[in-house]
């Protein structure tokens, strides 16, 4: 049997401390700031567990023989990961993609740090018996994790262990024979509010001198000493389904996570006070490549659905056979089917690593710049084929229940196409995606989760085959040289 929503709606009622608004949360499952996201959540695991998705959505786990998400699986095969990426496509649609840091996420993560179990046991023996029994944990009990992995903005020209206090960024202040004990800051706790554990780590390179930032461990949201604080919820101030049917229902939350002296124990602890291996952990292993698949699987579905919105509001503003509209629709298409195309390329041209298969690395970070440009493009052009009539809707659906300014509106919201209703409807959804707090986040999420664009453009220049486009031009200028000559020319030495 699957887990299902109840199951996890459970999980989350766990004494965990989660500020907000100055208060402290009692249950996030009911609180007006988390409630609808929560209930997102839930659907997710109701939606696997499902008897008609069972085959589609989890497999067997080869440990307790009970029904697992698809994202717990080790592909081995091109079958193995189609199927994989399937049933991420599946959740993300629930969801319009607008759930980032859904469980498949970190859950990718995990399974690409446990590909490259060798590195850990290279690294120490102890800490990768700790990873492989960690994983066969989390998968067993089908987990929903987020991460911390990026430190607090203070002075970015200094590292972690220089900052004006050594206590920002959280670090190892104590080791005994039980585990370790950290202390300080990490953000952004993306869906951290409604996961049940949470892997600690860095991606920020680190320096001599800062091994005790360069740790990788796992806690439970209930562990004494951590707190997090979240940032405005966009969900609460949401006045209906209706005018904000995404914030509503999606806001994932992001939140910075405060570690007042927590306690680890070493059997959740996977790297200890070593730069290297802090580094390895992401591209010696499948991990980088696992969990950034993952979001462009995602950014996959959510730029389909952005564009199928952008179509509909050209067709409601009966704009959709001006030339210059279908050209702008027609470039979208492309650098969407583009991104389709490559998530395609990275399976179809997939390397085997180890007993496993994966996504090609090349493809993956050409994927990512890409993506990090094509999603504000989109908005932009929501935006522009929406003109004013994302701004000049009714305040609320209450204005339909007025005998007045529902006769206002059907005069004044109108459509060769659609409804009254249905045109207002659209273009809240619109405002939605693009406009309001929610949709600002997106954007700023989609332009910059994956890194800043020197980041992914150096990935891109990094793992790109140099050699094979090189080799092919010295080897087509090797064919020809300089025509025969009479002439005596001087060497380049003379």
């Amino acid at each position: 049997m699957a887990r299902d929503g109840n199951s996890y709606l459970a999980s989350l009622r766990d004494g965990r401390s989660i500020y907000i608004d100055g208060r402290k949360v009692t249950d996030v499952t009911t609180d007006p700031c988390f409630r609808g996201v929560v209930a997102t959540a839930a659907g997710l695991y109701d939606f696997q567990a499902a008897p008609e998705n069972l085959e589609q959505m989890t497999f067997p786990s080869p440990t307790s023989g009970e029904r697992v998400n698809l994202a717990w699986l080790l592909p081995k095969t091109y079958g193995d990961l189609v199927r994989r990426r399937q049933a991420i496509e599946r959740w993300s649609e629930l969801s319009c993609g607008m759930i980032g840091r859904s469980p498949d996420h970190v859950a990718s993560t995990l399974a690409g740090f446990r590909m490259g179990l060798a590195a850990f046991r290279d690294y120490d023996r102890a800490r990768a018996a700790a990873l492989e029994s960690y994983f066969q944990y989390a998968r067993d009990n089908d987990l929903f994790l987020s991460y911390v992995i990026i430190n607090p903005q203070s002075d970015k020209a200094r590292s972690a262990g220089n900052q004006p206090d050594p206590h920002l960024v959280a670090s190892v202040v104590d080791e005994d024979s039980e585990g370790i004990t950290i202390r300080g800051a990490k953000m952004l706790a993306t869906s951290g509010v409604m996961a049940n554990e949470l892997l600690v780590s860095g991606f920020q390179a680190l320096q001599a001198g800062d091994e005790a930032y360069a740790f990788t461990a796992v806690v439970p949201l209930s562990a004494k000493g951590l707190t997090l604080m979240s940032r405005r919820s966009y969900e609460q101030n949401a006045t209906s389904v209706f005018d904000y049917p995404l914030s509503s229902r999606f806001d994932e939350n992001d939140a910075v996570v405060h570690f007042n002296d927590v306690k680890i124990p070493w059997d959740r602890v996977f790297v200890c006070k070593d730069l290297k291996m802090a580094q390895a952990q992401w591209h010696d292993t499948r991990a980088h490549v696992l969990q950034n698949y993952q979001c462009i699987v995602r950014l996959m579905v959510k730029l389909k659905f952005m564009l199928g919105l952008a179509r509909k509001i050209a067709e409601t503003n009966n704009i959709i056979n001006y030339p210059q509209v279908r050209e702008t629709l027609g470039l979208m298409a492309a650098k969407v089917s583009n991104i389709e195309a490559l998530v395609i390329a990275m399976e179809l041209k997939g390397e085997n690593f180890g007993e496993f298969y994966v996504p090609d690395r090349a493809m993956l970070c050409a994927a990512q710049v890409i993506a990090q440009t094509t999603y504000p493009e989109i908005a932009e052009a929501i935006r522009s084929l929406s003109g004013g009539g994302m701004i000049m809707v009714p305040s609320s659906y209450a204005d339909f229940a007025t005998a007045e300014t529902n006769a206002i509106i059907h005069k004044t919201q109108r459509s060769t196409v659609a409804t009254s209703e249905e045109r207002v409807k659209l273009m809240k959804l619109a405002w939605d995606a693009v406009g309001s707090e929610f949709g600002s986040r997106h954007l700023q999420y989609e332009m910059f989760y994956s890194g800043a664009p020197f980041v992914t453009r150096g990935n891109s220049f990094r793992f790109f085959d140099w050699d094979g486009a090189k080799g092919a031009v010295e080897q087509f200028m090797s064919s020809y040289g300089l025509p025969e000559t009479n002439l005596k020319l001087p060497n380049a030495a003379e």
